[in-house]
């Protein structure tokens, strides 16, 4: 995997086309079937539910292509289903796709926009003797679907026109009950292809509608619809999932039999899946509406919500998606490898700071007591121009628990009693001395000399300092903070299985919640600048913590007399895995 992976990555990385950049090149050139006319895509989400790292591949799909080739993207609401939609939804799908750098200008339509429109193709369509009404039942309907080698049945089939329009037009008036009839295409029973025996384009739903209110009793389904909605939008391009192959055949039917001004054509590719996490929204629900996670923007979860909380940036997330390319068949990618996308960026991005998660007091012995003074420290080694700022320094310390071992192991480099000489990052050079313990053996105080003649961290003498070097926060100055690790939601890696209880696949380690903290006490008022913006659709500030990882300020919980951060990902090289 990791080697598709990396291929994905190179040809992504070497500006060569995937294959929908190829048939849309076709497609465009003279002779081809859109020539001259301008590339336009559209992403059309199901509000019911928060979009998902494989929606992300979708979206990055539809936006991206009409990018790359100067041409337009719409956003639709699928909304053609009346019992599903929630405005909510609609609004956490547009943040979203702005939170990513996309956006669909004045091109922003609803499915339900075009139900009279859907009516007036069917009437067409019983016109024209290519649709019937079906009293089946649904029941009955799938008896009669009949299998491979034994055609469909409808003994409604041969209806003529006029009694069809009669009962389509009292199906739309209410006279019957739900699920009493549907509106059929009229196509081969035979078919090899199950999804063009007859397929119900139209069924009775007496459901309140989001938008529509109680306008209709009757709806299109979406392989009907949808080719109308991308034909009256002047879509050129439908890109759209693999499911979606064995239903081009329907789609290209509805497109040519009715008087749209316009005939798309359907591209698929495969969608995304990843490791230890499950994509089904109604997987994704249940554990929100069974208080598994704390909502759909649970840092653990693959919502783009959850994500951002988490601390992952719209570049990391882009740059993921582009780097798997675009497939025709289906693969698995590891959770890993998106953390690996973040990594980089934040790299790039993210201020350096210290922060110590099991806190133990370090005292500096041989410095004078009640003095302080002030080191100045990059922000960020790998761009000169993000600055510095400065840390405080006194004779107590926090140091991390793991950085102190009283019986050494093997090449241990960091402090021990009569150890190696080690570095206090950006202060001086200490030597461990000893240590002091509760009454229940726990270490409480890790001791050791400084060199005075050592400030940086720099020896005057310039002698090879063998220990590591640690990272610290003034124990002066220090703030107390509340810091969540992640991990993956799902121990098993593949619990979206078919044959798989989901839930059992649960990670129960998922969430660490470590209390008592220390940062150093500039993220105070970056948590209080942070409080007086615009937090919604936004990425938290993000921070390397020295020899820790990649953390954010929680966009919800955080504030300047609370902090609270989220592990976003380790580092590549983290000693704490």
């Amino acid at each position: 995997m990791a080697e598709e992976v990396k291929t994905a990555a190179a040809e992504g990385e070497s500006g060569s086309k995937n294959f929908i950049d190829a048939f849309i090149e076709e497609d465009i050139a003279e002779g081809g079937r859109f020539q001259g006319q301008q590339v336009h895509t559209r992403f059309p989400p199901e509000p019911n539910g928060y979009l998902h790292i494989g929606h992300c591949k979708a979206l990055t799909i539809d936006f991206g292509t009409a990018e790359r080739f100067g041409g337009l993207c719409n956003l639709r609401m699928d909304d053609t289903n009346p019992t599903k939609e929630d405005v909510e939804f609609v609004d956490a799908i547009k943040e979203d796709i702005h939170w990513l750098g996309f956006d669909w200008g004045d091109r922003f339509f609803y499915g339900s926009d075009y139900f009279e429109k859907d009516y007036e193709y069917a009437v067409e369509l019983i016109k024209k003797g290519l649709a019937y009404v079906c009293d089946l039942t649904p029941e009955q309907a799938r008896e009669y679907r009949g299998d491979i080698g034994k055609p469909a049945i409808s003994p409604y089939r041969d209806r003529d026109v006029e009694e069809n329009l009669d009962l389509f037009e009292r199906m739309k008036n209410g006279e019957f009950p739900e699920g009493s009839r549907t509106l059929r295409a009229k196509i081969n029973l035979a078919s090899g292809n199950f999804n063009m025996r007859d397929p119900v384009i139209y069924r009775i739903r007496y459901m309140h509608h989001h938008r529509q209110g109680d306008k209709w009793c009757i709806y299109p389904m979406y392989d009907f619809a949808h080719p109308i909605q991308d034909a009256l939008e002047g879509i050129t391009h439908s890109l759209c999932s693999l499911e979606f192959e064995a239903h081009r055949p329907l789609y290209d039917w509805v497109v040519n039999n009715v008087s749209v001004p316009n005939k798309p054509r359907q591209i698929e590719f495969a969608r995304l899946g990843i490791d230890h996490t499950v994509m089904s929204k109604r997987k994704l629900r249940k554990l929100v509406e069974e208080g598994i996670v704390s909502g759909w923007d649970d840092p653990r979860m693959p919502t783009l919500c959850g994500l951002r909380r988490r601390g992952f940036t719209p570049a990391s997330i882009r740059n993921f998606c582009d780097r798997i390319g675009v497939a025709k068949s289906a693969s698995v990618v590891e959770y890993s490898f998106l953390e690996h996308c973040l990594r980089e960026d934040l790299n790039e991005k993210a201020e350096r700071t210290m922060g110590v998660l099991h806190p133990v007091k370090l005292v500096i012995t041989n410095y004078p007591e009640g003095k302080s003074e002030t080191f100045t420290v990059e922000n960020n080694p790998t761009d000169p121009a993000s600055g510095t700022h400065e840390i405080t320094f006194s004779r107590e310390c926090w140091i991390e628990a793991d950085d102190f071992m009283e019986v050494p192991v093997p090449k241990y480099k960091r402090l021990t009693p009569n150890g190696p000489e080690c570095r206090l990052k950006g202060a001086y050079l200490i030597t461990c001395t000893g240590c002091k313990k509760d009454e229940n053996g726990n270490v409480i105080e890790v001791y050791a000399e400084y060199d005075p003649n050592s400030p940086g961290g720099d020896p005057a003498d310039g002698r090879k300092v063998k220990g590591a070097t640690i990272h610290w926060v003034d124990a002066a100055t220090a703030l107390d903070a509340e810091v969540r690790v992640y991990s993956e939601l799902f121990s098993d890696p593949a619990p979206d299985g078919a044959d798989k209880d989901f839930l059992a696949c649960m990670n129960p380690d998922s969430l660490e919640v470590l209390s008592g903290c220390k940062v150093e006490p500039r993220m105070r008022d970056i948590a209080a600048a942070y409080d007086k913006t615009e937090k919604k659709g936004k990425t938290a500030p993000s921070f390397q913590f020295m020899r820790l990882g990649y953390f954010c300020l929680d966009n919800k919980d955080c504030s300047k007399d609370h902090l609270v951060f989220n592990r976003s990902v380790t580092l590549k090289d983290s000693f704490r895995k």
